[in-house]
């Protein structure tokens, strides 16, 4: 870390990406209350990313330069991706599953990253992992099995949808890490990936109907200070404390984020939307979380030994980051390993 970087600043952008990031899904809850899932988040990342270019075009003046169709084509491939299944399928189950439960499903993302980067890339798969991702998996049976009445009970349908929006923020990182050309300037790249993924987000809400069931006057004052806070603290101010963070402190530090978000968020669900909170659920996020933790710390000895080389990309580029401690983190990508976030 270096020198010049006080505590007091390195802790106040730690909390910032603890609390806001875990507050995102609450966020969600309280947005698509009264703005049909889909079209919500596509405004949140249209504004957002529309804000990042615009400040990118800004900064850059004379030597700003419009991104190459190669960009063009990765950037919306990632974006989709990340946003259109991984950030849209999260909005959609929380139509029918607690914020909070949903935030301690998808804690399970580096599993599979995990998975996928030992079946696409061969990446080792230590001992540690594997018995991490058992874990895991058995904190989500205990968590969601059997669906039937009581406090228990969740619907099997939002279940699934949060089962498969991890597979989008996987393939869509490890895309962006291993295969992507991106825009080189990592705001721009962010940007471009937000605007793209909210046309995909578009297109996936008019494919379910969402604008006939989007009624403008039914919008309550609530959900659109949710969306107003997803936007700006969500997308901008935690995205840049968290880019901070990975150039001035310990990628291992930074990385606890992975498994104080779901406490926070099954926390604020709880206090402000009454969520259920029963033993059973106490019990099954915190084998789940102590799983996000093995695997999460396993994956970062490997990466400071050396282990997990990066393959050569197939563009000739480099896979080096801004953060030298964070081997695998490409500028610009939304949801670097070891977890992404609504």
């Amino acid at each position: 870390m270096p020198k010049q970087t006080s505590g007091l600043t390195l802790w106040a952008a730690l909390v910032t990406v603890y609390v806001v990031w875990g507050s995102t899904y609450l966020g969600i809850a309280i947005a698509i209350e009264t703005i049909p899932p889909f079209l919500m988040l596509a405004a949140r990342f249209a504004i957002a990313g529309a804000v990042l270019i615009a400040w990118e075009v800004i900064r850059g003046g004379r030597g700003f330069r419009l991104p190459t169709a190669r960009e063009w084509r990765d950037s919306a491939i990632v974006g989709t991706l990340l946003l259109g299944v991984g950030n849209g399928f999260v909005g959609l189950a929380e139509k029918t599953v607690p914020s909070g439960i949903a935030a301690i499903l998808v804690a399970l993302i580096p599993a599979w990253f995990a998975i996928f980067g030992r079946l696409y890339f061969r990446d080792p798969l230590p001992r540690l992992v594997v018995f991490g991702i058992g874990v895991g998996l058995a904190g989500v049976v205990l968590l969601v099995w059997p669906f039937g009445a009581g406090a228990n009970a969740f619907d099997l349908g939002g279940i699934l949808i949060l089962l498969v929006a991890p597979l989008g923020w996987a393939h869509g990182s490890l895309y962006s890490a291993r295969r992507a050309t991106l825009p080189a300037r990592p705001l721009m790249a962010t940007g471009l990936q937000m605007l793209l993924g909210a046309v995909a987000l578009s297109i996936e809400g008019v494919a379910i109907g969402e604008p006939a069931r989007l009624d403008i006057a039914a919008i309550s004052a609530e959900s659109l200070a949710a969306l107003a806070y997803l936007t700006v603290f969500g997308s901008l101010i935690a995205f840049n404390a968290y880019a901070w963070l990975l150039r001035n402190a310990p990628l291992p530090l930074v990385s606890t984020y992975a498994y104080v978000n779901p406490v926070v968020a099954v926390a604020l669900g709880g206090l402000i939307l009454a969520e259920p909170i029963t033993p059973r659920t106490l019990v099954a996020s915190a084998v789940i979380v102590a799983a996000v933790a093995m695997i999460v710390t396993a994956r970062g000895r490997m990466a400071r030994a050396g282990v997990s080389a990066e393959p050569e990309r197939s563009d000739g580029g480099s896979t080096a980051t801004d953060a030298p401690d964070a081997p695998g983190i490409r500028p610009g990508s939304l949801s670097p390993t070891p977890a992404p976030r609504p």
